[in-house]
Order: C-alpha cells, then structure tokens, then sequence
C-alpha cells in the first residue's frame, strides 16, 4: 500500500465519536503521540492501523483512504481548467496533496470557485436585468443538487426508516399500492382517493393535511401511485428525518429546504419499493438489467435508473452512476450524481451525446462510450421515458434519460457487451455543453465557448461558423 495521510479524516472520525485522542489511542491499540502525528499528517496509515479503524469503528477503508478519484479531486480538476488559472495550473499530485493536508481550503476554494460559475450561469440565463445579489447566489436546483452530491447521494436514516416500516408490513412489490393505502388509512386517518383528471385541475396529487385526504389523479399509473403515496407516507410518519438531514446543511432559504424535503421524500420513496440489499441483489444478478429491475419490483424504468445513483452504503455499494434527464431542447429537468462526472445544469447538454438521439427511437436503450474534455472515460446508456398521458394533446410528453458510470465498472453492465473496452476511435468525444466545451473544431459547437478563445482566420472556415 503506497502512504497514505489520513490526518483530516482521523480528527473528523474521532470528533464525530467524541473521543479524545487517548481515547482513540487506547481503541486502536496505539499511542496518543502515534494519533496525533496521524492527525497532523507526520506520519503515513500502516495497514495494522487501518484494520484495527475498521475492526473498532465499523467503517469502510475507502471511507478512510482518499480516494484519486474522489468527488473532490475531479471537482477541484474541473475548477482548476477554467482559464483563469491558464498561469500556473497545480499538477495531479499538487491537488492530491491539497486534498490530503488541506481539505478545509480545498472545500473553501471550490465554494468560491462555485459562487464564479453561478455568477457566469446567471449571467448567461437572466442577461443583465437582475440585481446582483441575484446574480451571485447559487439556485435551490443546483443547491440541492450539490447537497445530495456531497453526501454520496446516499441517505442512509432514509434507508433504514424504509427498511424498519417495510419489515413492519411485508408485502411482494405487486401488492404495494394496497398496503400503502391501508397504512395511510389504519395508522393515520388519511384516506386515499383516486379522481377523474378533470377535477385535479392540472395536478397529480393533492395532499389535504387538515382533511386528511389524499387525492392521486387517474393520469398516473400503477408505479407512480404507488411511488406518490410512498412520498406522503415519508412526511407523514419520518418528518423529523427529513428535519435533521438538512437542519446542518448548507441550504439558506425556506424554499431550498422545503424543495429539498421533497427530494428526500422521493428518496425513502424508492427505498421503500426498492429496498438496498435485495435490489442490489437483483442488480448484481442480472447485470444491472434496468427493464428487469422494473419488472421486478413493479417500478418505472425512470425509477430504477434514479435508484441506482443511490447504492452508496458503507457496507455495501453498486456501480456508482449519474442520472440525468432533459427535455427536447436539451434542458436538464433533473439530475443526480454518485460520480465525478459534470453535469451542467442549464444551456442543454452536448449534441455529440446519443441522449439525444432517443427521441428518435422511443424506448429503445442506446448505449455509448464518451470521453470528457479531460480525458475522463465513460459508459452511458440513454433511453426515452414518458409523461402521465390522458389527452390527446398530452400524448407526446417524453423526455429523454441517461444512467452513465466511469469506464471502469463497465464490465458489470449487460449493455456494454462482452467487456473488452473499444478502441479508442469507439469513445464519442463530448463536452459538458457548448459553453463550458473547450474542444477546439467541433463540428457541433452551437456557442463561442467562454473558457477558451477560438481563432479566427479571415482566409479560411472551419466546420463551424466559430472557428477558421
């Protein structure tokens, strides 16, 4: 094992367990002074000591180790590309080391570094009519989005809430719907109606908190009444959940915290019809089959694909996967990540990508390997998913989605075949989106990129009209 300095991570660990570093000493059956020079990265994690974190403190080593391709590595890589650095970049090794000795700094200078691209966002979707303390805050979407980022998008009290309340009412996944409408009922009084879409007035679900009624609109099918009634059953009975995942978090406003309450519902909703181990199980079984995931539990397609970003326990994880969804015009409505792949959150998503592509070829998975500016290697597979359809007129709704994971788990994925990785000429070469892709001569490109300065030759014309 090549050294490795775990200073931060030790004084979080034993802060968090409220020892002392004698205390600590004596657990792990080493000196305070041996703790201490952990702490202060004077020395190096002997593979004795890493045992013994994991033997008394029950944790993974990976929790423990940093990890080169951490969350934070690629985020500080990506921040650290944008030309403003173009001076002097720090190597590979440097950021490491920042990560290691420094990790305070490094949070620190990516939430500035954050505060620059919202600012640029902003700039780029509000133009100059906004004041600038609009112009400068994060939006709840990419708050939230961020939030569920740093914790792995993994809840674990979600999880073992859903786990505790379906060990109370066991039941097969095709008989979910009736135990939920029971439970609603016999333990809290609320009843569940369905109602002609007509009276809904445009909506898929009302809860009436004072009238304890639950009304669900006939547009929805049998996976997605299901999934609705598992979402009020979270506010219902696990508020005070929901309360202390976000009570420490960085979200600032009422609307962010509420937004984000809605979010996690969703999340023990699908623990609830997903539950961890068996769904790993099947996933695992099958090769990460999504359509026989659905069929499975009695889930959506779009279900299991968010369910999968989620498989991050410490005990026991999956593939970690990205999911993104967008519409025809390539904005992105929802989006979640357990990688270090960058998602942008507005100016659509890159043409070259075949997400695109399936809304030519509805419910068909179409799989693909793509390499980001960077060089960072990916396996995604896209597919078309489907809105509540009850008119003629809403007989279209589709949007487009996209599970993808790095292109080193892709050997356990049925859709990328036998496993050998293609030849290089195989990796379709994308960017985030136009804006922030520094590609040069891209026969896509739809915008002047503003991390980078094309050149422009008067004698000559490229493939597109940005480049000579």
């Amino acid at each position: 094992m090549k050294k490795a300095f775990i200073g931060s991570r030790l004084r979080q660990l034993r802060r968090e367990r409220g020892l002392t570093q004698v205390a600590m000493a004596e657990t792990l059956g080493i000196s305070a002074a041996y703790v201490n020079m952990l702490e202060k990265n004077q020395r190096s994690l002997s593979v004795p000591v890493l045992m013994a974190l994991s033997a008394q403190f029950g944790i993974d080593w990976q929790d423990v180790v940093p990890d080169s391709g951490s969350t934070l590595l690629a985020d500080l890589r990506t921040a650290i590309q944008d030309p403003i650095f173009n001076e002097q970049t720090p190597d590979l090794d440097e950021l490491r080391l920042a990560i290691d000795h420094a990790p305070v700094l490094a949070s620190a200078f990516l939430k500035l570094y954050q505060s620059h691209r919202a600012a640029i966002d902003n700039i780029m979707r509000l133009g100059n009519e906004k004041m600038p303390a609009d112009m400068v805050a994060l939006s709840s979407e990419t708050t939230i989005h961020d939030f569920f980022r740093s914790c792995g998008n993994h809840f674990d009290p979600l999880e073992r809430a859903a786990e505790q309340l379906a060990a109370d009412r066991p039941c097969p996944p095709d008989e979910m719907y009736m135990m939920l409408k029971a439970r609603l009922h016999e333990k809290h009084g609320i009843s569940v109606t369905m109602l002609p879409i007509e009276e809904m007035k445009d909506a898929l679900r009302i809860h009436d908190v004072e009238g304890k009624a639950l009304q669900l609109s006939e547009a929805l099918d049998y996976p997605n009444r299901t999934f609705q009634m598992a979402h009020v059953l979270c506010f219902v009975e696990f508020a005070d959940i929901l309360d202390s995942i976000t009570e420490d978090s960085s979200l600032a406003t009422k609307r962010s915290i509420d937004r984000c309450h809605i979010e996690l519902a969703n999340y023990f909703a699908a623990a609830l019809l997903m539950p961890y181990d068996r769904f790993l199980d099947v996933a695992e079984q099958s090769h990460y089959d999504i359509n026989r995931l659905a069929s499975a539990f009695s889930v959506s397609f779009e279900q299991v694909c968010q369910r999968l970003t989620t498989l991050n326990r410490d005990t026991r994880r999956g593939v970690p996967f990205f999911f993104l969804r967008v519409d025809r015009a390539g904005n992105v409505t929802k989006r979640f990540n357990a990688t270090t792949f960058t998602i942008a959150e507005y100016g659509g998503s890159c043409p070259v990508w075949n997400l695109h592509t399936t809304f030519r070829t509805p419910g068909v998975i179409l799989p693909q390997f793509v390499e980001l500016p960077d060089g960072e290697r990916f396996f995604t597979i896209s597919r078309t998913t489907d809105r509540p359809v009850y008119s003629m007129n809403t007989q279209d709704r589709r949007l487009a989605i996209s599970l993808g994971c790095e292109i080193r788990h892709a050997h356990k994925l049925i859709y990328a075949g036998s496993g050998a990785l293609p030849a290089d000429a195989a990796f379709s070469r994308i960017g985030i989106n136009c804006h922030l892709c520094s590609r040069l001569n891209c026969a896509q490109r739809a915008h002047d990129p503003l991390v980078v300065e094309l050149t422009t030759d008067t004698s000559r014309r490229g493939e597109t009209r940005y480049e000579s």
